[in-house]
């Protein structure tokens, strides 16, 4: 099932992938990551002025990684804002994303986080550095496939 958003984008020739609705039937899409900082920008033309928030998320041990930005169009007088999620999935291998901090400054923290805890690298973020961990840190520690360094499981406690 298309949504709005999703017709709107086909009718001007953009490229994206319809991911149908979340349970508060928020529409949800995918962007390919070489296509997010233009549509990005699109987006925030046509109303979408606010950036409620950005995470990541790691999809499945080796596979994917996902950065999910949630949108909401913010107008005067409306009591229903539109609100759409954004899905960008990378390689773990090397994982790229354009920032969208030039688009919406609160993107700056959040897109931070996500690099530090997933090691997803946002291109022309202007202080794309550790915030969480020490810089020292060796890893991305929220990926699925992470072993924390001097790591000892009990086995057998009783």
């Amino acid at each position: 099932m298309q949504g709005h958003l999703s017709a709107w984008l086909v009718k001007h020739g953009l490229v994206h992938r319809s991911l149908g609705f979340d349970y508060q039937g928020i529409e949800t899409l995918q962007i390919k990551p070489e296509d997010w900082h233009s549509i990005a920008v699109i987006l925030y033309v046509y109303g979408y002025n606010y950036l409620r928030s950005q995470c990541a998320y790691d999809v499945a041990p080796g596979g994917l990684l996902a950065s999910v930005y949630h949108l909401t169009r913010i107008e005067y007088g409306i009591d229903q804002p539109e609100e759409v999620c954004i899905k960008v999935f990378a390689p773990r291998r090397n994982p790229r994303i354009p920032s969208v901090f030039w688009v919406w400054k609160s993107a700056d923290f959040q897109e931070r986080e996500s690099y530090d805890m997933l090691g997803i690298s946002y291109n022309n973020h202007p202080r794309l550095k550790r915030i969480l961990m020490p810089e020292s840190w060796i890893g991305w520690p929220l990926r699925k496939d992470y072993i924390a360094p001097n790591f000892y499981e009990l086995q057998d406690a009783h």
